[in-house]
């Protein structure tokens, strides 16, 4: 392992058709850290995390994924759920939840490779099947108290608030035991409430986990209080990456963000 990286991307650039959605960008992201990647829209920032989790592969470049074990990963042309397997979880933009299925159900289907008992097992309901839907339980009811929605867990996703449905969808990709989670734009359409207590989910989660988390986040209160490092999309190359009062106060960040004109006033 490379002085404990988690995953690093080497001259990673991708086209569709005569666009290049992302441009030989490189970046690293340590075992632990919580870093941040912003850019104005349509700056690659989503396209480059379709990449890293799989549902793109690059045109040219390397991805490599360091797991628990410190066996390395070459991604690129690895599905979602082989991600998933290897300890990588995303969350989405537009969420992604089974609307006609339990709060419950949601967190227990991604637990499902963690299960130790045979299709046998649970046919002839073996000591094994009854064990592991114990064990199943417990795991659901546990993220599902983390984020304070255990009481709803007969609930339909589809019937929960927006913000709840937030969170489960955290807690759903929590359940599938990662080492990487990526999170799209996680406080998306939340009010300042629920967006300051995301920011104090997120720390708890990542120190109770052992996380390395990297989000996209339109909201600069909510990235510069929270990541400790930031990288910077424009155009679909990185055009800055560092410390949060480095990166705000970057000629190149003010410029894609706001223009010329702004720096004439900065």
């Amino acid at each position: 392992m490379e002085n404990d990286i988690l995953i690093k991307a080497t001259n990673v650039s991708i086209v569709f058709g005569g666009l290049c959605a992302v441009s030989e960008v490189s970046c690293e992201i340590a075992r632990g850290e919580l870093a941040g990647l912003i850019g104005p829209n349509g700056a690659g920032k989503t396209t480059l995390f379709n990449i890293l989790s799989g549902i793109y592969a690059p045109t040219s470049g390397e991805i490599n994924f360091w797991d628990r074990t410190g066996h390395v990963h070459r991604l690129g042309n690895l599905s979602p759920a082989k991600l998933n397997r290897i300890g990588i979880a995303r969350t989405f933009q537009n969420i992604r939840l089974f609307g006609n299925l339990s709060v419950e159900d949601n967190v227990r289907i991604a637990l499902h490779e963690q299960r130790n008992s045979s299709a046998a097992d649970a046919l002839f309901r073996l000591p094994r099947f009854y064990n592991d839907e114990e064990i199943m339980s417990e795991k659901t009811f546990s993220l599902l108290a983390l984020f304070k929605i255990e009481s709803m867990k007969h609930v339909l996703a589809k019937n929960l608030s927006y913000g709840n449905q937030r969170k489960l969808e955290i807690a759903r990709a929590l359940a599938s035991n990662p080492s990487l989670l990526l999170l799209d734009e996680p406080a998306a359409g939340m009010n300042p409430q629920e967006t300051l207590e995301l920011m104090k989910l997120v720390n708890i989660i990542r120190s109770t986990f052992n996380l390395t988390i990297l989000l996209i986040e339109h909201d600069m209160r909510f990235v510069m209080g929270l990541c400790e490092r930031i990288m910077v999309l424009d155009y679909g190359r990185m055009i800055a990456n560092g410390l949060p009062q480095n990166i705000k106060r970057d000629p190149g960040v003010i410029k894609a963000y706001f223009g010329d004109s702004a720096l004439a006033y900065g």
